[in-house]
């Protein structure tokens, strides 16, 4: 997996996915927190997920934002949708990612949805199985992007052309 450079990016697409409270027990009583999922990327296959956490809102969405930063990866997306058909798993949670026609849209719920209008996808296919914990599904989301191989890259690696493989 290859980091990117996000200074070097327009990042303009950032989405918080959930901010959760969460407490802890103290002799004084409780002592509130939140933690934010935060997914940013440039709509042009660069996406990067990341989680803050913070004793305010907007402190733990910023952190969040910037270590999504930090984890771009770049995703192969060809014709607005992504190139193959892709099955991926992260702890309980199963994504799966089908391409799709022009004109078909994000069908997604969710974190995936917010995923994929990141990273730029405009036509795909989608469904969660397993936990519904929408970090874990976001992270699988994130996971069978990375996974995805563009056609040219299989072709390379085969030592063929695009003709030899996908024919006229």
């Amino acid at each position: 997996m290859k980091l990117i450079d996000p200074t070097k990016l327009d990042l303009q697409d950032e989405t918080v996915i959930k901010i959760n409270r969460v407490s802890q027990v103290v002799s004084g009583g409780r002592t509130f927190g939140f933690n934010a999922i935060v997914v940013v990327g440039d709509g042009n296959g660069h996406v990067g997920l990341g989680l803050g956490k913070a004793k305010e809102v907007i402190p733990s969405i910023n952190k969040g934002k910037d270590k999504a930063k930090k984890n771009l990866v770049k995703v192969p997306v060809i014709n607005g949708t992504i190139p193959h058909s892709i099955t991926t798993s992260y702890n309980a949670s199963r994504v799966v990612l089908k391409p799709a026609s022009p004109g078909t849209g994000i069908i997604a719920g969710g974190p995936v949805r917010a995923v994929m209008e990141a990273v730029g996808v405009k036509d795909v296919l989608t469904k969660s199985l397993g936990s519904n914990n929408e970090h874990n599904i976001a992270k699988a989301a994130i996971k069978a992007l990375t996974e995805l191989q563009a056609p040219y890259e299989v072709a390379k690696k085969r030592g063929k052309t695009l003709q030899e493989i996908f024919g006229a």
